[in-house]
């Protein structure tokens, strides 16, 4: 049975997920981030937590590839260039994706934890990143 988990940001922002104590740690993560240090901060971060990660400047390279399918999780940033990152996991969410994902921005507000609890994300987390709280949250 999943135990409830929650991830708080600096501000106290708070969004539920579960995590179930009896699957093994992700080992395959999609990032879709379009500042590039902070896409190779998470890349190195995510790496030497023993992912496999796969990076992307933007939503529809990553929505073309077919890489998405045996990704354990998803570290999206909400504004790019693009799409939003809710309108990436929405998309994942209706080709059958299931893994764990975590919407990152500088921007939080409570409409937009909203928005993202009811598309599926497990966290909200505000820039600039506490690795430990991503690292939660993926878990």
């Amino acid at each position: 049975m999943p135990a409830a988990k929650g991830v708080c940001t600096r501000k106290g922002l708070f969004v539920t997920s579960t995590h179930s104590r009896s699957r093994p740690a992700p080992r395959r993560a999609l990032l879709v981030e379009d500042d590039e240090g902070v896409r190779r901060s998470l890349q190195l971060l995510l790496h030497g937590r023993g992912f496999e990660v796969r990076s992307y400047a933007s939503a529809v390279p990553l929505l073309q590839s077919d890489q998405e399918r045996d990704a354990d999780v998803l570290v999206a940033d909400y504004q790019l260039p693009d799409k939003n990152g809710i309108a990436v996991l929405r998309d994942l969410r209706a080709r059958g994706w299931q893994g764990r994902s975590v919407l990152i921005t500088a921007f939080p507000s409570q409409a937009l934890i909203q928005e993202a609890q009811g598309i599926g994300f497990h966290a909200v987390l505000e820039k600039p990143l506490q690795h430990h709280l991503l690292m939660a949250a993926l878990a």
